[in-house]
């Protein structure tokens, strides 16, 4: 047999597959993103973000970027919108992680990659998230460090996705560690926003005499938490949260009762995931099916030094 003829043959036939691979890469021309809440900056950035990756990778790519304002049917349609207009991506911050399973299964069934930002999601290629557990732990040690291990502590909950029970989890973890915290409610459901977070928290300040420290999953909840203090005149209450937002820097830089937030980068994320939904168009499957991001606890010692959500306003 003739290696030296046969050689030629299968070069020239990987090359061929080679070739081929190459005219199969796809090119991301349009993409469709739904967030929990366009209301809320955090999502803002996220969607700013996801779009000048997205255009930096194709200038004339199409995005479409909406909010669910966390209602379900929403969220569903606007999925199935994204269908009919065949984008190649969408980035879906989900209202209810396990109820979008379906929508997700019907994107993909449609050649559509579907990655997870902020909260994960039942059936997604990927989920690009920060640490939530970590967020809440640092948040809520700094209450524990502190009180010294002492006083009535409140966590203010909010809409159940996946950031926000991680978020309480981490918390929770962290004031176990101090057997003389008293947590006097965890149920309460701020909503996710400010008006949300002042109302509940109006609802504490009638309730308990004392309260000497309170976790707020999102920072927009712990601004409404704050001016409910001030409305009730209330003082001495530590106010932490997770987010790292604009607002809570000014906050942090005031005469506020918030001292502290867990920040994440919504930029970095969104960034992140366009290039991980742009790798699995491709072929390409990222190292891991979750990308956690740490996330770092920002209080008013360190605020001066903080550079913010890295989006290039």
């Amino acid at each position: 047999m003739n290696f030296k003829r046969m050689f030629p043959v299968v070069a020239s036939l990987g090359l061929a597959v080679l070739m081929s691979h190459a005219v199969e890469a796809r090119e991301l021309k349009a993409i469709g993103i739904s967030m929990g809440s366009l209301g809320n900056p955090y999502f803002v950035t996220l969607a700013d973000g996801a779009t000048a990756r997205a255009k930096e990778l194709n200038p004339a790519v199409k995005v479409t970027s909406v909010s669910a304002d966390y209602d379900l049917s929403k969220q569903f349609s606007q999925i199935d919108n994204f269908i009919s207009s065949k984008v190649d991506l969408i980035l879906i911050n989900a209202v209810d992680p396990s109820a979008m399973a379906s929508a997700i299964k019907k994107a993909r069934d449609a050649g559509i990659v579907v990655v997870a930002v902020d909260v994960d999601a039942k059936g997604v290629n990927a989920t690009v998230q920060t640490d939530n557990v970590e967020a809440g732990k640092l948040a809520c040690q700094f209450i524990v460090d502190k009180l010294s291990g002492k006083g009535n502590v409140i966590i203010q909950n909010g809409p159940q996705v996946t950031a926000v029970t991680d978020r309480v989890k981490g918390c929770k973890a962290a004031l176990a560690s101090a057997p003389d915290i008293k947590v006097l409610s965890d149920d309460q459901d701020g909503k996710g926003s400010r008006e949300g977070g002042l109302n509940v928290m109006q609802g504490y300040l009638t309730r308990f005499q004392k309260i000497d420290g309170l976790f707020a999953i999102n920072d927009p909840q712990a601004i409404g938490s704050d001016l409910a203090a001030k409305q009730l005149k209330r003082s001495g209450i530590i106010i932490t949260s997770v987010d790292g937002a604009p607002d809570i820097e000014n906050a942090l830089k005031t005469d506020t009762l918030i001292q502290a937030s867990a920040s994440q980068d919504p930029w970095a994320m969104a960034q992140t995931a366009v290039n991980v939904g742009n790798d699995i168009l491709n072929d390409k499957q990222p190292a891991e099916a979750v990308t956690l991001l740490a996330p770092k606890l920002i209080t008013r010692d360190n605020v001066g030094s903080y550079s913010g959500w890295s989006s290039k306003h």
